[in-house]
């Protein structure tokens, strides 16, 4: 694996102290900022190997060897029958609806990225916001059968973090009501339902392999289907609507993944098995500092199952906590962790959403999702140093909350 891209920091022994902090006028533990994404970087070695033969080829794009061996690896990997390689997630969410031939409304969650909404939105369906259960923030199946209009098109789950959504009873209700079920599986990589790869599930399900995923290729992602129908109609969508390189049978676009990016994906993947280990010491150590705590509980993911670890997802729990959620992050900013409220304000609050009837939809859960949530950096970018330190800093936060919350009150005072 390749070395850990360190950041400094000013105080070696940590903090312990409520006086240490930033916040009370002390040094910020890290020099500069400490981000949740940070990519998880291959030994460039490895990568030019690849983009050397690429070169020696001269065969940039227009699915080339290193293409078609991303393409197989991840076929291995999830047990699909088909990988189709993409240029991103979101062209491959566009791809996949356009495919399977989707129209009128698409339901999927308010808990979500964006892109999961605007890549429909762009092919001219009508995102239908559901609310995700509480104690997963996983899409919720009764959310979803209370949303249904006859202008229902297709179901959307969402595999957030890493776990997966009830894919049985979604996969229930698309049957009945005779629609398709496509997932967004941008976080679920290497993960597994009831011991199937995600991968397998549905009609399709889409990964992301962009840069602040745990396997990346710069920019990427891929479709995996086990329907071959379906696969040849992505295929030839992706490449602008050609079947057999002669002529085209619809209209389609260009979504190709250049070799570069797939250089990038072979190389990582390599390293996957490593990273995945990496990331699951990170999270027990951030488990390990909020041992007692009340306020601030980790998500938990489902040992059972094959997990990437490559989210660290905590909330606060209003009714307990001194510390709001905006606050604990605003005090870890001040140390140069910056860790990410994801996903606030909630699909609904943003536009174009936000201003029509979409951002009228009661989704309660995701409201109080969306104030209590945030991410903590994780990934090879963070050493095992760094996740005690960070995770000692929060355990100071929350051991001394009402100190730290007289202390913000009087400076917004």
């Amino acid at each position: 694996m390749s070395p850990l891209n360190r950041i400094a920091v000013t105080s070696p022994t940590g903090k312990s102290s409520a006086w240490q902090l930033a916040l009370f006028g002390g040094e910020p533990l890290f020099v500069e900022h400490f981000c949740v994404g940070r990519p998880n970087l291959p030994p460039f070695e490895t990568y030019a190997k690849l983009m050397r033969e690429a070169f020696d080829r001269r065969w940039l794009t227009n699915r080339g060897p290193l293409v078609q061996r991303f393409e197989d690896e991840i076929a291995c990997r999830t047990d699909a029958r088909h990988c189709i390689a993409v240029a991103n997630a979101t062209l491959g969410l566009q791809i996949a609806a356009v495919a399977a031939d989707v129209r009128g409304e698409v339901i999927l969650p308010a808990f979500t990225f964006i892109a999961t909404a605007h890549a429909f939105r762009w092919v001219g369906i009508e995102p239908v916001l559901a609310d995700v259960q509480y104690q997963t923030h996983q899409l919720d199946p009764a959310s979803v059968v209370d949303r249904w209009t006859d202008r229902t098109g297709a179901i959307v789950g969402v595999h957030l973090w890493g776990e997966t959504c009830d894919v049985e009873a979604l996969e229930e209700i698309a049957r009945e009501r005779g629609v398709p079920l496509l997932f967004d599986a941008a976080h679920a990589f290497g993960c597994s339902y009831r011991s199937k790869q995600v991968g397998n599930h549905g009609l399709a399900e889409v990964f992301s392999f962009h840069a602040t995923k745990f396997i990346n290729c710069f920019e990427g992602g891929a479709i995996c289907t086990n329907d071959d129908a379906f696969a040849s109609r992505v295929r030839s969508i992706l490449n602008f609507g050609f079947r057999d390189g002669e002529a085209t049978a619809m209209v389609g676009t260009n979504a190709k993944m250049s070799e570069s990016s797939a250089a990038m994906g072979l190389a990582t993947l390599e390293q996957m098995e490593e990273i995945i280990a990496h990331n699951r010491k990170v999270y027990d150590l951030y488990s390990e500092s909020l041992t007692g705590q009340k306020g601030v509980q980790l998500y938990p993911y489902q040992t059972s199952e094959s997990r990437n670890y490559q989210y660290v997802v905590l909330e606060v729990n209003p009714m307990l906590s001194e510390l709001s959620r905006d606050e604990i992050v605003r005090v870890l900013a001040l140390e140069n962790i910056i860790a990410r409220k994801y996903f606030a304000p909630g699909l609904h609050r943003h536009e174009p959403y936000a201003s029509g009837s979409t951002g009228q939809v009661h989704v309660p859960v995701t409201d109080a999702l969306c104030q209590q949530v945030f991410l903590l950096p994780t990934g090879t970018a963070v050493s095992i140093e760094a996740a005690q330190q960070i995770g000692q800093v929060l355990r100071t936060v929350l051991d001394h909350a009402g100190t730290i919350a007289s202390r913000l009150r009087s400076v917004r005072a």
